[in-house]
């Protein structure tokens, strides 16, 4: 059976005094790190150009009773209708792709994704459980990803950086 080590391992000081140096250990060599790390970039700025869409569909329906439409009839002349806001209620569109609808699937499903990048960059990285909540929040909470992306890909580099010897597994 194999040992897990752990993430930080205490090593003997090379002073020669009681002091322990800990030793960084990551999941993965650099090279998975990296192109973990640009996945996750990828899905953070897509993830959160996605629900700023969101944001701005929710405020068009709720604050203005409009959804985004393309293609169909409009419901009250019977002329072809292209692409634009019409009412939500009584139905302005009839038939025709409701856009509003289509961001928030496609961000939900882009959300699922991008946790699926977190957990792939936390794992390899052995952080802390706080951290992959933070990244988690960074799909949810408008512009918070892009804040959250910079800050821990400036963090992934410096670690890296910092351990060239702990991404060696093979």
């Amino acid at each position: 059976m194999i040992d897990p080590k752990p993430a930080i391992q205490p090593q003997p000081s090379q002073t020669g005094g009681s002091g322990t140096v800990k030793k960084r250990r990551f999941g993965g060599t650099e090279a998975q790190i990296r192109s973990a790390l640009k996945f996750y970039k990828v899905m953070a700025y897509l993830t959160g150009g996605m629900l700023l869409l969101l944001c701005a569909e929710l405020v068009a329906r709720y604050a203005f009773g409009q959804y985004l439409f393309a293609g169909g009839t409009n419901a009250v002349t019977g002329q072809p209708f292209g692409f634009g806001f019409a009412d939500a209620e009584p139905q302005g569109v009839l038939g025709g792709v409701n856009v509003s609808v289509t961001v928030l699937i496609v961000h939900g499903w882009m959300y699922v994704v991008y946790l699926m990048s977190n957990f792939r960059l936390w794992s390899l990285m052995r952080w802390p459980f706080a951290k992959l909540i933070l990244l988690a929040l960074g799909g949810v909470i408008p512009l918070l990803s892009f804040i959250v992306e910079k800050k821990f890909h400036a963090e992934v580099e410096a670690e890296l950086a910092a351990n060239p010897q702990a991404s060696k597994r093979y």
